[in-house]
């Protein structure tokens, strides 16, 4: 290989019952899925022909750049001072406001995927109660709208609700967290 050649996939082995001495060229297909490299591909015959061989960067057995996984927004607008904004499963979320607008404890069932599902702990206020006499329960987290803002990957909406009270996700009333605002602004 000279000097301006990339690495190269494609690995000599030998192969099992080859006769002593032969070796088999195996060409490599190479996948980087959150740093584990598989390989596939591989023939046992000795007739692979050489224009099989599978020729990959060092790039592509890396693993993905950080920027692929997403963050939960970012800090910007109403939500400029709050927390867990511009962060990666975020433990805690505060959208700045009073003490509904925090959840805390957060443990993520699924993250990177078109939404992302988690509980945690909120204040929950109900119907004729106020922010002073409202308690702490167990609440669901979805960030939504998987997209790019500002260039980069992230949920751009979540919303947490509290099922044992009837409450339901609800895609049409978030909190935008590339905008920094609510919808609908109410």
């Amino acid at each position: 290989m000279n000097s301006t050649s990339t690495p190269s996939a494609v690995a000599s082995i030998p192969a099992s019952g080859a006769a002593p001495g032969r070796r088999t060229i195996c060409a490599a297909a190479v996948i980087a899925v959150a740093g584990i490299a598989t390989v596939t591909g591989c023939s046992a015959s000795p007739h692979v022909a050489a224009a099989s061989t599978a020729t990959v960067t060092a790039s592509a057995v890396s693993a993905p750049p950080a920027s692929a996984i997403p963050a939960l927004g970012h800090l910007v607008g109403v939500f400029a001072h709050g927390a867990g904004f511009g962060q990666v499963k975020p433990s805690r979320i505060f959208n700045g406001g009073d003490p509904t607008g925090l959840v805390s404890s957060i443990v993520w069932k699924s993250w990177g995927g078109a939404s992302a599902v988690g509980t945690g702990t909120s204040d929950y206020v109900g119907s004729g109660q106020t922010v002073a006499t409202g308690s702490q329960e167990p609440a669901t987290v979805v960030a939504f709208n998987l997209g790019t803002c500002d260039g980069k990957l992230m949920y751009r909406a979540v919303e947490w609700y509290f099922p044992q009270h009837g409450q339901a996700f609800n895609a049409s009333q978030y909190e935008n967290i590339c905008a920094g605002s609510y919808v609908p602004n109410s």
